[in-house]
């Protein structure tokens, strides 16, 4: 493991939920999903959890029960340095503004 950690967006669980992985279906990636937060391999952040926590469904249920623990608030300065380091760097990344033209 070299240390990384990836933040994972709400439309990966939302996705995952709802398509490929649903819990019924896949019940060994929701438990992957917890094994590498627990080692501190991916997270996300409180404002995703809350946007989950809106389905009020089976996905809500299992980010507070399973996942809660892996959501870092974003009123943590490193959270939202990290996230101005984003930003600055997507701001200045040409693929993000390119127009197709059909």
């Amino acid at each position: 493991m070299d240390g990384t950690k990836y933040v994972l967006d709400a439309n990966v669980f939302i996705e995952a939920a709802r398509r490929y992985y649903a819990f019924d279906l896949a019940p060994k990636f929701w438990e992957s999903l917890v094994h590498h937060a627990a080692n501190g391999q991916i997270q996300s952040i409180d404002r995703i959890k809350q946007e989950l926590e809106r389905g009020n469904d089976e996905l809500a249920t299992w980010a507070t029960a399973q996942f809660n623990n892996a959501f870092a608030s974003t009123d943590e300065e490193d959270v939202t340095e990290s996230y101005s380091e984003v930003m600055s760097w997507v701001q200045v990344q040409d693929q993000f503004f390119r127009c197709s033209q059909g």
